[in-house]
């Protein structure tokens, strides 16, 4: 019997989202947290201010900042604390609403669809069983058919240190029910694995519900994977990986349970909002069709060759560019020439994203143009933008060298305005509007077999810019669908990288083979670019030429000479243009309603 030591109010706050044409209107529910007593008199009457409003503060903790830092116990427990109040506040109200049209809770599964997204709401998996059991007083057994039935797991990343988990010593403090529940969810698995699979005793430690090496942990992303009927990837690439990699050994208990759902975006926002320019061109061009059924895009690329459509297509490209040069002009007091090539890489800042492989090439690039001035180089713009954890050291600092290169590069006669680098800061939505419209060359350039799918890598394609980038995450489909010429892709596959991993490395050689590189890295460890602190970065070059765990120095010969084909293709407008428009047209199938529309006839059985 569970005794909670803290009870909240979860005040529910409903926002209308209406689809499109306004056929239908759904419900998104938000939580507010609040104490059930607002103030501690007999603290105040004390005089005891501030500690009267204790309870108050440790409620409005839990919405009032979101994905705090956990490097710290107390950044860990708010963080659980956190995840538990939302999933518990949603599955009482499914219930509780559910009780309202039914009877019972044998029709949940049929009625109710839970997607867990991601590991952040996996606590739900033992919530449900809680509420279930302990308060609505199921059969253990029974409860648990009901769970599995009602939950599905999209998962979103391979990284194993991304797949949540919890100390046992926190997780029983803070929810010991839970744990007891846990205990009993992973005892009833591994006897089945045991019993039907035969399973050894590292396929058992492999999908137990509990990381026993060093300090015990309790794994979010086994329990996901247990408590759903369907695990989801989110691109086919992706999806593969996850049965070879992160869940392999559960794949082989429950090998029915995996299934792909390559990841969409809504047009929508992602063309009819944030372009305007180029939605009304369309239209013009193809009537509107396309405004209902992103697929039907395709009709435009029979204009990819016509030279008057390519002419007004680089048209609204150009007025979306000087938009952004006003931007950044404004707010960083930068100017930039909207003739360049506007380079983007926009996206969290994560080592395997690689913004560091995009930095140190414009490191060597800007070597290259003040050694080689005669040479015909083409302008270029290079901008970033994106947010890093919390207490993400490396990813700080990539930040940091960012803007270090930027100050130097951007305020060197040398380069003649040849190159600008910009890290736009507080990057968010709406800044992401403003940017993708703008972009003529997307970097989607993460090490393969890293990436989920990406989904900026869309918006960019939908807008017209011409892809640069790994065959990682959705660039695999996005090359199927808008064809292999009209998308740059280069570096190691998915299967090179773990081949290099397992049978031995070694940076040094490849960088010592490499002049740009070695005299790149050169630049960057020795200070030249952070006079005020000449070792800022010799720790993260060093990593670079010790294990270059994320193989910018392997990839980094391919993309610089990609890079180059680039600078090639730039000069030749017209197939630039034909390139860009053919991204346009062929983008359809990334629609998110091709997306919901198959989590919704099989996963959640809706359609």
């Amino acid at each position: 019997v569970w005794k909670p030591a803290e009870r909240v109010i979860a005040a529910a706050f409903d926002t209308p989202v209406v689809g499109w044409r306004g056929k239908r209107v759904n419900t998104l529910r938000l939580w507010s947290a609040q104490p059930i007593d607002p103030i501690l008199l007999d603290a105040f009457n004390a005089g005891d201010h501030i500690g009267a409003l204790r309870e108050s503060n440790k409620a409005e903790s839990l919405t009032r900042v979101l994905y705090p830092a956990d490097a710290t116990p107390a950044g860990q427990e708010l963080r659980l604390r956190q995840e538990f109040f939302f999933s518990s506040a949603s599955l009482q109200d499914i219930l509780r609403r559910h009780l309202q049209q039914y009877d019972d809770f044998t029709s949940l599964p049929d009625k109710v669809a839970i997607q867990l997204n991601d590991t952040h709401p996996a606590v739900s998996i033992a919530e449900l069983m809680r509420l279930l059991c302990d308060v609505h007083g199921l059969e253990f057994d029974q409860a648990w058919d009901i769970t599995r039935g009602t939950i599905a797991y999209t998962n979103h990343t391979l990284l194993p240190e991304a797949l949540e988990s919890w100390p046992v010593p926190l997780f029983e403090r803070l929810l010991p029910r839970h744990m007891q529940i846990i205990y009993a969810i992973n005892a009833k698995v591994l006897l089945e694995a045991r019993k039907t699979k035969n399973f050894s005793d590292t396929e058992i430690r492999s999908i137990s519900l509990i990381e026993e090496g060093g300090s015990r942990r309790v794994r979010m992303g086994n329990l996901a994977f247990v408590g759903s009927h369907s695990i989801n990837g989110v691109s086919a690439l992706h999806t593969d990986l996850m049965k070879v990699t992160v869940f392999a050994d559960l794949h082989k208990l429950y090998p029915d349970r995996i299934n792909n759902k390559t990841n969409g975006i809504t047009p929508r926002r992602w063309l009819q909002q944030c372009n305007p320019g180029l939605t009304g061109l369309i239209r013009e061009a193809i009537g509107d069709d396309f405004l209902d059924d992103a697929e039907k895009l395709r009709a435009l690329d029979k204009f990819a060759t016509d030279s008057a459509f390519q002419e007004k297509f680089a048209a609204v490209k150009r007025n979306n560019k000087v938009a952004l040069a006003n931007l950044v002009a404004s707010r960083m007091g930068v100017k930039i020439d909207p003739s360049a090539m506007f380079d983007i890489q926009i996206k969290r800042i994560h080592e395997y994203k690689r913004q560091l492989l995009n930095v140190i090439e414009a490191v060597a690039l800007y070597d290259q143009i003040r050694s080689r001035p005669e040479l015909d180089w083409v302008p270029r713009v290079k901008l970033f933008a994106g947010k890093a954890a919390p207490s993400y050291h490396n990813a700080k600092l990539i930040i940091k060298l960012i803007n270090d290169v930027a100050r130097t590069i951007n305020n060197d006669p040398a380069v003649r305005g040849l190159l600008k680098v910009v890290f736009v800061p507080n990057y968010n939505v709406s800044l992401a509007e403003v940017m993708v419209p703008a972009a003529d060359l997307s970097e989607q350039i993460s090490t393969a077999g890293m990436e989920a799918s990406g989904t900026g890598n869309m918006k960019f394609g939908l807008n017209g810019a011409l892809t640069i980038g790994t065959l990682d995450g959705a660039n695999v489909e996005m090359r199927d669908n808008v064809g292999e010429d009209n998308i740059k892709i280069f570096g190691l596959r998915a299967d090179e990288v773990a081949n290099l991993r397992t049978d031995g490395h070694n940076p040094r050689a490849i960088i010592e083979g490499s002049h740009e590189l070695a005299q790149a890295l050169s630049a960057i460890s020795s200070g030249v670019f952070s006079p005020d602190d000449r070792n800022r970065y010799s720790e993260l070059i060093e990593g670079i030429y010790s294990h270059d765990w994320f193989m910018v120095a392997a990839d980094f010969d391919a993309y610089a000479q990609a890079q180059r084909e680039v600078d090639e293709l730039w000069n030749d407008k017209s197939a630039w243009s034909e390139k860009t428009i053919r991204n346009t047209a062929r983008m359809g199938w990334f629609s998110s309603d091709r997306t919901i529309r198959q989590y919704a006839k099989e996963i959640w059985r809706a359609g």
